[in-house]
C-alpha cells in the first residue's frame, strides 16, 4: 500500500478569502472519494493551530500500488480538481510512502519486540 500525503499553505487576501479558498480546497478533493480507481482511503484535514508554522490544510490517501497512485495523477478527475484550484496555493509538500501489509506489519513489529525487548508497542493479532 502506498500513502500520499500532501500539505498546502493556501492564498487569501484576508481571513475570509482564505477561509473560502480552505473551504473549497477541501470540498473538492472531498469530490473524488469513490471515483479514482486503487484509491482506498481518502481524508482532508484543516489545520486548527493557527500556529505561524503549520500549513492549512493536510490530504491524507491510500493507494493499492504505485501504479495506482501513478494513475491518479493522470486521472480527469484529479485534473479537473487541480485545474478547478488554480493558484489557490502559496506552497505545497508532499510524501509518498510504501507500507507493509497489515499481517506483515505486525510480523514486523513482533520481530522488532523480540529483537529491542520492548513489548508495549506491539498489538495482539
Amino acid at each position: 500500500m502506498i500513502k500520499h500525503i500532501v500539505m498546502w499553505k493556501v492564498r487569501g487576501d484576508d481571513a475570509a478569502s482564505r477561509a473560502r479558498n480552505i473551504a473549497l480546497l477541501k470540498a473538492e478533493f472531498e469530490s473524488l472519494r469513490g471515483r479514482i480507481p486503487g484509491m482506498l482511503h481518502l481524508e482532508i484535514g484543516v489545520d486548527d493551530s493557527r500556529t505561524d508554522y503549520a500549513f492549512d490544510v493536510v490530504l491524507y490517501t491510500e493507494f493499492v500500488s504505485r501504479q495506482a497512485l501513478a494513475d491518479y495523477a493522470t486521472h480527469p478527475e484529479h485534473l479537473r480538481v487541480r485545474r478547478m484550484l488554480g493558484d489557490m496555493r502559496t506552497a505545497r509538500f508532499q510524501v509518498d510512502y510504501e507500507i507493509q501489509p497489515e499481517a506483515g506489519r505486525a510480523l514486523a513489529d513482533a520481530d522488532s519486540t523480540r529483537k529491542t525487548g520492548d513489548h508495549d508497542h506491539v498489538q495482539a493479532v
